[in-house]
């Protein structure tokens, strides 16, 4: 009981009354000190996952909800969103498998797949991986991750590793973090993560220069990925960096005949497939 009041945060009493409620709606059992879920339990727990997961799915990709608002918003709406809404919802954003901070969304019939990687702070020097998944819990470590700029499918490249800080590059940025909180950050280990060069992003065009855009950095959310996609910034389009702006202003790209102003964190959140001298 004690466990369960420390992990909702709340008092021991609330959590026996907590506890009793869950007991009367045949949702948990009791065996002993633990709390193990009922099917039916379960199937409920699965259903607001699903919810939950799709919620900040949605204000990930469709709003412009800062992402450390995105687990409280969702926490509000998740019990209101029936069965049938959800599978709505799903559809609209064409069935995610994971949410934007690489939970996976349970399906409709609450299959789920398990949990895989490492977390950084496994990895050595010299070593590599792309992330996975964000832990969005304690708020405060994950304020910390968003503050930094890392997000999903982002490679990592270790730098070196000591008791109290682990250093890495990310999209070309050094970032240290402490052992505790990267260990809120997974990743899929790279095998030669040693040889391999970090993949080009449009900011890396020179004027003249050309390339195909490989894919937008899921570091980009809401109406400004939906903008770059608007403006045909899609997959094996080509582009071409024609001039910069000065004092580091704003880059123009030539995208299917048209001139689009970026500046440099949106030109850094487009990977490149290379051409015209650029190399992976």
């Amino acid at each position: 009981m004690d466990g369960l009041a420390g992990a909702l945060q709340i008092s021991r009493g609330r959590a026996a009354d907590l506890v009793t409620r869950l007991q009367s709606m045949g949702l948990i059992r009791t065996k002993g000190l633990e709390l193990p879920l009922t099917e039916s339990g379960r199937e409920y727990a699965l259903r607001i996952i699903r919810s939950h997961r799709l919620w900040e799915t949605y204000l990930a990709s469709e709003t412009s909800v800062p992402a450390p608002r995105w687990h409280d918003q969702a926490e509000i709406r998740e019990h209101s969103l029936s069965d049938a809404a959800a599978d709505e919802l799903a559809a609209q954003m064409g069935n995610p498998r994971f949410d934007p901070h690489g939970d996976p969304i349970p399906t409709s019939t609450g299959e789920l797949p398990p949990p895989s990687g490492v977390p950084l702070s496994s990895l050595g020097a010299g070593d590599g991986g792309v992330i996975t998944h964000l832990e969005d819990e304690p708020e405060q470590v994950y304020d910390r991750l968003v503050q930094t700029g890392l997000a999903l499918e982002m490679t990592v490249h270790v730098l070196e590793t000591s008791a109290t800080e682990i250093r890495f590059q990310a999209n070309g940025i050094e970032i240290g973090l402490e052992p505790v909180v990267a260990t809120n950050v997974t990743v899929k280990p790279l095998p030669d993560s040693k040889t391999r060069k970090p993949t080009p992003v449009l900011a890396d065009l020179g004027p003249g220069q050309s390339a195909k855009v490989r894919r937008i950095l899921p570091t980009l959310q809401g109406v400004q990925r939906r903008r770059l996609l608007d403006l045909g910034v899609v997959p094996n389009t080509a582009v071409t960096a024609e001039f910069s702006g000065a004092m580091n202003g704003p880059t123009a790209y030539r995208i299917r005949g048209t001139l689009i102003a970026l500046r440099r964190s949106q030109a850094e959140a487009v990977e490149i497939i290379p051409a015209d001298g650029l190399e992976n």
